[in-house]
Order: C-alpha cells, then sequence, then structure tokens
C-alpha cells in the first residue's frame, strides 16, 4: 500500500501540498471552538462537543485522502450546525439526542442520493440560483448571530425586529476590537488570520479581566466523551414534525455541499468521490456527537496555496489529531472572541451573490427570497422553501416554463407541504 502511494504521488510537489494543508488547517481550525459553542446553545456540553467536532474531522479529512483524493477539509458545517442548534432544538423544540437524529436520518438519505445517479440528476436539475441563494442567506444568517454574540446587535423593542446593542459593554468593546484585528488580518491575507484573532482577542479579555462564557475544556474530559457518542433518539421517528426535519437537513446538506464542491475543487473529476466522502463523514457525524460535516469552505485557502491533491487533508487530518492534547486552551476563550469569525465566515459566503443572475428578476427573486427570509425567520428550512416554491412560479409568469425540470415542480409541491405543516406544528 505504501509503495502505491509513493508512486501515485511521485510527480506532485509535496513540500506544496504539505504547506497547502497547513494553510487549510489554520483557516478552519476556529471551528474547534466555534462548532462547541454553538451547539452548547442545543445542550451539549462544550467539554464534549469539542472532541466530536475534532474526532469527525480528522476521519472526515483521512476519508477525504484514502477516497477522493481531493484538497478539501470535511468538518461541522457552519450553517448547518445553526440549523441544528436553532431550527431543530430552539426552534422545533427537539433535545439535541433527536436532533442527532435527525441528522443521521437525513445523511443516510445523503448517502443514497450520493452514491445513485441522483446526485447527477439534482446536479443538472437544481438551478445555480438556488444553490447559491442557500449559501448566501445562511452567510446572513451568521452575520446576524455573529452581531448577536457580539452584543451589537440585540432584540428589538419599540416595535423594532433588532436593535443596537450598547458599545459601552466591556464584551462589546471586546468583540468589536476582535473583529476589527480579524478583518485586517485577513484582508492582509496572513496565514491563521481567524485563530490569531482568536487568539489576541482572548489575551486582552485576560488581561483586562474581561469575563464572558466560563467554560471548562480539558484533555481529562475525554474520558466522559463517551456520554454523547451514539447518542439516539428515535422515538419521534414516525412523527411528522420529525419527518419534515429530515426533509430540511436533506435538503440543506445536499444542496449546500454540491454547491460548496462545485465552487472550489480544481479538478471537477473530483467530484462525485468528494460527494460521497461528503455524505459518509454527515452521517459519521452524528454518531460522533455533533452536527453535520460539509466540505468546509475554508479549502479555498489550501487550493489557492497550490494544493490539489488528498495529501492537503491528509496534513490536515494530522494537526486535528495533535490538537487533541492542546484543548485546554480552549477554555480561556470568550464569545465575543469567536463572533468575529462568525461575522467575517458569513460575509465570506455571501460573496456568492455575485454568480446571481441579478439582471434576470426570475432568477433574483427565488434567491432573493431565500436569502432575506432565512436571516428574517430564523429558520434555514423556511427560506430555502420559499426559494424552491416560487422558482416555479415565476418562471411560469415569464413564460419560460419549459425550462423548469419536472423534478423541481415536485420539489416545489414538497416544500409547500413542508412549509404549511411547519407552521402549523411550530
Amino acid at each position: 500500500m505504501l509503495s502505491s502511494l509513493i508512486n501515485k504521488y511521485k510527480n506532485i510537489d509535496l513540500k506544496t501540498e504539505i504547506i497547502s494543508g497547513f494553510t487549510s488547517f489554520f483557516a478552519i481550525s476556529y471551528i474547534m471552538i466555534v462548532n462547541p459553542m454553538i451547539l452548547s446553545d442545543a445542550g451539549i456540553p462544550i467539554e464534549l462537543s469539542v472532541f466530536a467536532t475534532i474526532f469527525i474531522s480528522i476521519i472526515g479529512c483521512l476519508l477525504m485522502f484514502f477516497w477522493a483524493d481531493a484538497p478539501i477539509i470535511l468538518t461541522p458545517g457552519m450553517g448547518v450546525n445553526a440549523f441544528f442548534t436553532y431550527t431543530l432544538v430552539v426552534g422545533l423544540d427537539f433535545n439535541w439526542k433527536t436532533a442527532i437524529s435527525v441528522s443521521i436520518v437525513s445523511s443516510f438519505i445523503y448517502i443514497i442520493i450520493a452514491f445513485t445517479s441522483l446526485s447527477d440528476i439534482l446536479a443538472k436539475a437544481i438551478p445555480d440560483t438556488l444553490k447559491l441563494g442557500i449559501t448566501v442567506g445562511i452567510g446572513l444568517f451568521l452575520v446576524e448571530l455573529g452581531l448577536e454574540k457580539l452584543g451589537l446587535v440585540v432584540a428589538g423593542d419599540n416595535g423594532t425586529l433588532l436593535s443596537m446593542g450598547s458599545i459601552t459593554n466591556p464584551t462589546t468593546i471586546l468583540g468589536i476590537f476582535g473583529l476589527l484585528l480579524t478583518l485586517v488580518l485577513f484582508i492582509k491575507n496572513i496565514p491563521g488570520n481567524f485563530i490569531i484573532g482568536i487568539g489576541v482577542t482572548t489575551f486582552v479579555a485576560i488581561l483586562f479581566q474581561i469575563k464572558g462564557q466560563k467554560t471548562n475544556i480539558s484533555i481529562n474530559n475525554i474520558m466522559e466523551y463517551p456520554s454523547i457518542f451514539a447518542k439516539f433518539d428515535f422515538s419521534h421517528l414516525l412523527d411528522l414534525k420529525f419527518l419534515l426535519a429530515v426533509f430540511s437537513m436533506t435538503m440543506i446538506l445536499v444542496f449546500e455541499s454540491m454547491g460548496l464542491l462545485e465552487g472550489i475543487l480544481p479538478n471537477k473529476n473530483k467530484f462525485k468521490k468528494s460527494f460521497q466522502v461528503s455524505a459518509v463523514s454527515s452521517l459519521l457525524s452524528g454518531i460522533f456527537g455533533t452536527s453535520p460535516t460539509v466540505a468546509a469552505a475554508e479549502s479555498a485557502s489550501g487550493i489557492e496555496s497550490g494544493g490539489k491533491t488528498g495529501i492537503v487533508a491528509l496534513v490536515s487530518a494530522i494537526l486535528f489529531a495533535i490538537s487533541t492534547f492542546m484543548v485546554g486552551l480552549l477554555s480561556y476563550v470568550p464569545q465575543s472572541a469567536i463572533a468575529p469569525v462568525i461575522i467575517i465566515t458569513g460575509a465570506l459566503m455571501m460573496q456568492q451573490m455575485r454568480f446571481i443572475k441579478m439582471e434576470d428578476f426570475s432568477e433574483w427573486f427565488p434567491a432573493f427570497l431565500i436569502i432575506a427570509l432565512i436571516p428574517l425567520t430564523g429558520s434555514i428550512a423556511s427560506g430555502i422553501s420559499f426559494g424552491f416554491i416560487s422558482y416555479p412560479i415565476v418562471k411560469v409568469a415569464n413564460n419560460e416554463a419549459k425550462t423548469v425540470k419536472p423534478i423541481m415542480w415536485a420539489l416545489g409541491i414538497l416544500f409547500l407541504i413542508n412549509l404549511i405543516s411547519n407552521t402549523l406544528l411550530v
């Protein structure tokens, strides 16, 4: 096996691949902190969720190396973790174990799609404008979430939806400092900009004794990790609310992963296997006790550094493994240090808006509904539903009914049923 690997990569610039692996890892390393903090709002203990995040990232990257040989990093997805927490748990009132079960069933369906011709059918049938709209809408939702965690935006009063927070609050001041610092580092393309921003902001918080959310993360907690491993609750499996949640999460996993992979893979021939690995890793995520993995958009940083093969993913897997022994440092990180990363990540996802054909209103309006309604309703599923429902309608109105594939009509009807049912159930 070793000799075959050597022959496989003998014409590859190994140094460039390794450097690209380091670049991708440091670009996405913040997920080890951010994902557990988001999932903590769902009731999963931060000190245990951090291990689930690291372990599934290691496995996802190793699968990407061995099966797809693609420079893609798989980690629990930003946006998907928000759906898991704020739609399934907070919105639909599931406990986190039931939400994990929703992820398991959704991922199983995702695997069926990925390993059959359904993936090719969907890739061709679903308009790019809707795929892009989902990415942008989730991005705007993350921006809103980050601003709230920063304390810059708070729940509205006097009839307003949102209001300006107090900029004299020490945690808000700290967050604004962290945002400006991280933004400068990012724009200057400093390697590891996000993790540096988190580190410096955390240091300032300790220096000035600005207290935030207290965590108790330690390598010793790994002994308690089995308490969230393979913990499912399928008692609501046949409930309509559960089935609708499965439908929504499946749509998010399939279309977000499809859009991300199509957008960043340097070799499009590796799409199929990368999509399959993403599906398998997503299923394993639930077993490990975290929200589903997706292809990290930050993989683009390693690709831009010259990474072309799965060695990038292998290097990242090794670095994630090493990070397991340094999790104790995460206990000092306040939420104000995390919020800037969430905001900038959301802004990066929103850049996909430039690929939407805004000059064609029949293309733009369905995407616009997705983008606007995801953050305004606080539901990724609702935003997607309105986009898919409206797309066939506006195309008919624009005398382009023939351009709408039959599967889009079917999905539009399913999303309409999903939307009405969710309204009645919530």
